[in-house]
């Protein structure tokens, strides 16, 4: 896909142009200034662009608290930050601090360091958040991508049979990391036994989006624990297939940070994952949620 340039349309719009990340997913928004509310022609322009390719980049803004949490609600109602023991914003809950810097010993933000497993965020609560935008700060000299893969293309490639096998059938997605951000073990030891006592809750494997009504493939490595009601060797089996299947490179683009990037993904159809870094360099990035709807 060739560089595109939005219309301006009236006074105060934004001519705006989209660069393509990846071939199935992602698209850079250039021209486009956050320090002011959008021209209702603009943010149709930018929500075209965030419903056709899942992932939206924009860079170059020099961006407050108060702006991501303005531009963000441009898309919806924001959503609390949940599970959240640092990092937490005092002025908007919605927004909170990825980081491993510690200041008199602890954490400022959430989430520290070491790499993360393919996820959708919020996938164990009834109703989950519909995107993430999230702000570039301070950035380590290499590592701490974000891979984010299309779940719309992994659900319209899978294979016939393990599409029929899924068909119509909803999975358990559990949420239990520790303080520090990593992985507990007590939801795996309680499996089968559902519910469980971490945070989880059952959601459709495909889920319809709202917006576009395109089906994509709702599970994930990170958080999905098993089939509602599947014996477990089945569901271990058949989730292991969506999960290779879901994770192919061909699905994904990889986003190497610079300072002052936003990018905000769209939850329903994306999965995501983080690579290392060194524990030694400082990351820091700032989050913002808006609310979403129960999966369907």
């Amino acid at each position: 896909m060739s560089l595109q340039e939005g219309v301006s349309q009236g006074f105060g719009a934004d001519r705006i142009a989209l660069r393509p990340l990846a071939p199935e997913i992602g698209v850079e928004i250039q021209g486009l200034d956050l320090w002011r509310q959008l021209h209702p022609a603009t943010f149709k322009q930018v929500l075209d662009a965030f419903n056709d390719h899942c992932v939206i980049l924009i860079r170059g803004n020099s961006l407050t608290e108060a702006g991501q949490v303005m531009f963000a609600r441009n898309f919806g109602p924001l959503a609390s930050a949940i599970n959240r023991n640092s990092g937490q914003s005092e002025t908007h809950s919605s927004s909170f601090l990825i980081s491993n810097v510690r200041e008199n010993g602890r954490l400022i933000g959430a989430l520290p360091d070491g790499e993360m497993l393919f996820h959708s965020d919020q996938c164990y609560v009834e109703r989950p958040c519909m995107a993430a935008l999230l702000y570039g700060i301070e950035i380590p000299s290499h590592g701490g991508d974000t891979i984010f893969a299309n779940m719309y293309r992994a659900y319209e490639t899978l294979p016939e049979d393990l599409a029929r096998a899924i068909e119509g059938l909803k999975a358990w997605n559990v949420f239990e990391y520790n303080e520090e951000g990593g992985y507990g073990q007590s939801a795996m030891e309680l499996y089968p036994e559902m519910p469980c006592g971490a945070k989880c809750f059952a959601h459709p494997i495909v889920r319809t989006h709202p917006a576009t009504g395109r089906k994509a493939l709702y599970v994930n490595r990170g958080m999905t624990l098993c089939i509602d009601g599947m014996e477990r060797s089945r569901s271990d089996a058949l989730l292991l297939r969506l999960f290779d299947h879901q994770e192919q490179a061909q699905f994904q683009y990889i986003h190497h940070w610079r300072v002052g990037d936003l990018i905000m993904w769209d939850n329903r159809c994306t999965l995501h994952a983080r690579t290392d870094f060194p524990a030694t360099e400082r990351r820091i990035l700032r989050r913002v949620t808006v609310l979403g709807e129960i999966p369907a």
